[in-house]
């Protein structure tokens, strides 16, 4: 589903996005925002929650500089969602593989 990422840019189903995105297992894009760039607290997460997913897949950037919040990894885990953070290269790996068998959200942080 996502075919390539670069720093700053991602193509999925063969468009090209310049921003942070939400990408569902249905193909579906949005774009992903924080209140805090590099801070992945339960807010930036609440929309992707409420699809009820199994998988929660978190690309934390090129470096990994993002970061999720405790409270975040643990709504998400006692909602019975499955969470995976990860430098954004690797997440789109796991993401990319996981999709084809489950119901999984992956939320990526494109540049630092």
């Amino acid at each position: 589903m996502i075919e390539e990422y670069k720093f700053g840019l991602i193509i999925i189903l063969g468009k090209t996005y310049e921003y942070d995105v939400e990408v569902r297992w249905d193909g579906k894009v949005l774009e992903w925002w924080r209140k805090e760039s590099h801070i992945i607290d339960i807010e930036s997460l609440k929309r992707a929650i409420e699809q009820n997913p199994e998988l929660i897949v978190v690309g934390t950037g090129e470096p990994g500089l993002a970061k999720i919040t405790d409270n975040a990894k643990k709504e998400i885990l006692s909602k019975g969602i499955g969470l995976i953070v990860d430098e954004t290269t690797e997440a789109i790996k796991v993401f990319n593989a996981e999709v084809k068998n489950k119901k999984v959200i992956g939320l990526f942080h494109l540049t630092c």
